[in-house]
């Protein structure tokens, strides 16, 4: 897709394909987040979903990811809200607020390991909910009370 379709549609007006596109694949949206209930500010934690693939930065299971995890933040123009909880360099949150994509953006700069170059991404830099206690244990206790 190299027609910039982002510059002339808005986020309602995109198909599938060029919503899905978006997603520069930093892996952000998979950490997990706490939010200060004083100031509503998102603070990021290394620590990721169980879904995802830490070497690609992407979902390992995309299609069931709400099934499977259901605190994950699937994306909908009917609830703008849910913006606030992507990174300000997410292209999605940049898009609803008016912004272009950045530089570093796969579909600006033609490659898919631009972001992972530009230091955006959380390859690298990121650890499994599965390989951490305190993310396991409260995953349990949250089965186990439903």
């Amino acid at each position: 897709m190299n027609d910039q379709f982002w510059k002339r549609k808005s986020l309602a007006e995109m198909s599938s394909d060029e919503w899905e596109s978006l997603c520069d694949g930093c892996a952000l949206c998979c950490m997990h987040k706490v939010e200060d209930d004083e100031t509503g500010e998102v603070f990021y934690t290394d620590v990721a979903c169980r879904l995802l693939d830490l070497k690609s930065c992407r979902c390992s299971d995309y299609a069931n990811r709400t099934r499977e995890v259901t605190e994950c933040l699937s994306l909908s123009l009917d609830e703008p809200e849910a913006f606030q909880w992507l990174p300000a360099t997410c292209a999605y949150r940049r898009l609803s607020e008016g912004r272009g994509l950045a530089a570093w953006h796969p579909l600006i700069s033609g490659d898919p390991e631009s972001v992972h170059v530009a230091g955006i991404s959380m390859r690298d830099s990121a650890v499994s909910e599965n390989e951490t206690l305190e993310w396991s244990v409260l995953r349990k206790l949250g089965e186990t009370s439903d």
